[in-house]
């Protein structure tokens, strides 16, 4: 048996992060573990399972599903996944993934390479669903690609956000790529998997549990450079995918939320206890993942219309009374400049739109400039 058949018959009959046999495999090949399983004594329940399967069977259906099997040395194997081999386990769950079912449009490595994961609660706030989608539509326009689990909540509002950007999104689900789970999400699975990607450990036919969620979390982490939570409450799945991230040394970032929401608990214990970094929107992500010493640009949001103002135009404008108007004479008092240079700056403001001359001939703010910040 090749190697790549043998990787995929071993993910479809044991549980994925499984330390032992990723060991196993690491150290004597997929063939090889195989064979061995097939030719174990003994009532071992994962042998006999083994010898149930039917390799061809696997294979056919794979192909009948228009899925791909990607494997570590694949172009479309994502090279961070290989962090997990002998990390610290959560859960008793460890090891880097033997093999990944995918389907979509998109090529997991390069996507992988520039993505971003957002978690959360699946019982989310009005709150959190927009700050996530905010977030996945924000960091989409920027080029980042979103990561996350596509459940119900957080998650589905990543999922939305990063498909009404330009990059698409990865899905990692903890079933059968078959039959995703939830169902009520097969509309949001389709979208993202036409210029996207769906991936899963698990063989077509799977059923999610418990144990293959929390499995699911490692790769969600694993796949991205950083992580961000948007809201947990105490006892949340998401957690698990932040520990995930932490032990792989990944960057881990949270959003604050409202004291009095059950769904802040976790978002601002991370941050109070320094286990996470304190974000409120996209650039603040971009920022904590960019190369050191990158300039970041203001958002465009943050940019003020007097900032292109030179050092003379900017004292002349604030010397403008914020109600009411003032002669020329004053203004070039306060400003600190001759009457001449005043009258030929206040010319230009105006022209410009920064400032506008009454009946009386004083100078003052347009009503559009008076209602701003200055």
């Amino acid at each position: 048996m090749d190697e790549r058949t043998a990787r995929m018959c071993l993910t479809a009959v044991v549980e994925p992060g499984h330390p032992v046999l990723a060991d196993a495999v690491a150290s004597f090949g997929a063939a090889q573990v195989w064979a061995g399983l097939l030719g174990a004594e003994g009532d071992l329940p994962i042998a006999e399972r083994a010898r149930r399967l039917r390799p061809g069977d696997l294979v056919e259906r794979t192909r009948e599903l228009r899925l791909r099997f990607v494997i570590p040395g694949d172009p479309d194997w994502p090279p961070g996944l290989a962090d997990l081999a002998g990390c610290e386990p959560v859960n008793e769950l460890s090891g880097s993934p033997l093999g990944l079912w995918v389907t979509g449009g998109g090529d997991l490595a390069p996507l992988a390479a520039t993505s971003v994961a957002i978690v959360g609660s699946r019982a989310s706030t009005a709150y959190g669903d927009t700050v996530s989608a905010d977030l996945g539509a924000e960091l989409s326009d920027a080029g980042r690609c979103v990561v996350s689990g596509g459940a119900y909540g957080i998650d589905a509002a990543a999922h939305r956000g990063c498909l009404a950007g330009r990059t698409p999104s990865i899905c990692v689900l903890a079933c059968g790529l078959d039959q995703p789970y939830p169902a009520g999400h097969r509309p949001l699975f389709e979208r993202i998997a036409e210029h996207g990607v769906l991936v899963s450990e698990l063989a077509p036919g799977e059923h999610p549990t418990r144990v293959r969620f929390l499995a699911r979390n490692r790769l969600i982490a694993a796949l991205a450079p950083g992580t961000v939570l948007v809201e947990a409450a105490a006892r949340s799945g998401a957690r698990n995918t932040v520990t995930w991230a932490n032990v792989l040394g990944r960057v881990v970032m949270a959003v604050p939320g409202p004291v009095t929401s059950a769904t802040s608990v976790t978002p601002h214990r991370l941050v109070r206890e320094a286990e996470a970094v304190l974000v409120t929107g996209a650039q603040d992500v971009l920022e904590m993942l960019s190369p050191l010493g990158r300039a970041n640009p203001r958002a465009p949001g943050e940019r003020r219309a007097t900032d292109e103002l030179d050092a003379d135009e900017l004292r002349l404008f604030e010397a403008v009374p914020g109600r009411g108007s003032a002669p020329a004479g004053d203004l070039a008092l306060r400003a600190g400049l001759t009457v001449p240079r005043c009258l030929a700056l206040l010319d230009l403001l105006a022209e410009r739109g920064f400032l506008a001359q009454n009946p009386q001939g004083e100078w003052q703010l347009p009503p559009r400039v008076a209602q701003r910040s200055r």
